[in-house]
């Protein structure tokens, strides 16, 4: 199941950056960090062989990217639907849309909304990309997508126990 070690590497990679990433309280620091994170998702997905997978994370790259420059709900409506169309090109068998879906979910968020609901939003995408990385073996994927459910409402309780948004 985990044979690829180098495609491993880059996953357990994603898995130190995501955790890193999540325990930001600031929106611009957790989308900063989501930037670099996601880069090194694509090269460790396309390792593992994971079109849909590795496109989802090419296109969250850009959207991560744009968005700490705008809030755009057309931009963010855009990259949905161009999200959404070329998954369902690429895809092979429906589980392929598991991290289209939560890329788009990701979409929203990233642009649509702010501080808690952000966060929230980011927990059901991860339980789209956790189906999607226990599907295509990707340890660090699995590792990363558990932790930051975990860690990522942690971060939720702590922002709104102590009122600590960006």
């Amino acid at each position: 199941m985990f044979e690829n070690p180098l495609a491993q590497f880059f996953g357990l990679l994603s898995f130190a950056l995501g955790i890193y990433c999540f325990y930001q309280r600031s929106d611009r620091r957790l989308k900063i960090i989501m930037f670099v994170m996601q880069f090194n998702n694509c090269i460790h997905f396309a390792l593992l062989g994971s079109s849909t997978a590795a496109f989802s994370s090419l296109l969250s790259v850009i959207r991560t990217g744009l968005s700490l420059h705008t809030r755009s709900r057309l931009i963010a409506w855009l990259f949905i639907a161009l999200s959404f169309g070329l998954g369902l090109w690429l895809a092979e068998r429906w589980q392929d849309m598991l991290p289209v879906i939560g890329s788009c979910i990701g979409t929203y968020a990233l642009f649509c909304l702010q501080g808690i609901g952000m966060r929230i939003a980011f927990l059901i995408g991860a339980c789209f990309w956790l189906s999607n990385n226990i599907w295509v073996g990707s340890l660090g994927g699995t590792l990363l997508e558990s932790t930051l459910i975990c860690v990522n409402l942690r971060t939720i309780y702590k922002l709104y126990r102590y009122g600590g948004e960006n």
